[in-house]
């Protein structure tokens, strides 16, 4: 990829995902528009889905790549958390052998954005590591602050994390984005969290939840808090129970779904 490339958008994706895959494709048009010096790679595990998805980038007029992952998980493991956290592994790699891109903007294939988002989250990583966007989750409308549906790295960071995922015997999971804001503390990372674009997270082709840039309610400020996500996961894999996805689901519930 070219050296020109200073972002990468990285978009793990499946076949049967990618049900809005038209609308995220025109969207990442109007984003390289907007921000030539930036790639999209899209990652799958299918290796019938690769054809496709070349001819779709070609017939976009995108710059970018796909590329194939294995998924590597244990006998007992199920879950499909495992496919997103090996795809964004593969990406992540990709970035570092593949290209010289200063930072990884993960999109997921089920979201549109604001088509100046690059633009905007280079401006809120200054200072920072990783800056997060918030958006509405599928259907329960919580809205999650560490999610990697919307995300930025910088190459740096990206050299000291990995992708990973757990699967506990009791068939409970603890995905790549719990695990990786985990180490992300660990390591002493800047982590910036907000509402920052317009993102639209679909549930079906033509239903999506939306949400808006603005400044967070005091609530959010505690659910996005380093501090407190930290002490929750550290529990959590105690006791072998998603405790924040469980808390945040209670409280939205309990005090309204724009919490």
């Amino acid at each position: 990829m070219s050296e020109s490339v200073n972002v990468v958008v990285g978009t793990p994706v499946y076949r049967r995902g990618a049900f809005v895959l038209d609308k995220f494709l025109a969207n990442q048009k109007e984003i390289q528009q907007n921000y030539p010096a930036s790639a999209l790679v899209l990652a799958t595990e299918e290796d019938d889905f690769i054809e496709e998805l070349e001819r779709l980038l070609s017939s976009w007029g995108l710059k970018g790549k796909t590329i194939s992952f294995a998924v590597v998980k244990p006998d007992y493991a199920r879950n499909k958390a495992w496919n997103l956290a090996c795809g964004r592994e593969a990406i992540r790699q990709y970035v570092l052998s593949q290209t010289e891109a200063g930072y990884l903007l993960f999109l997921d294939a089920d979201i549109t954005v604001d088509p100046n988002v690059i633009e905007t989250m280079e401006r809120e990583i200054q200072g920072y590591d990783v800056v997060y966007s918030g958006y509405a989750m599928q259907r329960v409308g919580i809205v999650g602050f560490a999610g990697l549906g919307c995300a930025m790295l910088r190459r740096d960071i990206l050299q000291r994390v990995s992708f990973r995922c757990l699967e506990f015997k009791n068939s409970e999971v603890f995905p790549e984005d719990a695990l990786l804001e985990l180490d992300l503390i660990r390591a002493g990372s800047h982590i910036k969290k907000g509402l920052f674009l317009t993102i639209n997270h679909y549930e079906s082709q033509s239903e999506a939840r939306s949400t808006s840039p603005g400044p967070l309610g005091l609530f959010q400020k505690i659910r996005a808090s380093s501090i407190v996500r930290y002490t929750l996961i550290r529990l959590s894999l105690v006791l072998h129970r998603d405790i924040p996805g469980r808390l945040g689901f209670i409280c939205t519930k309990l005090l309204g779904a724009r919490l």
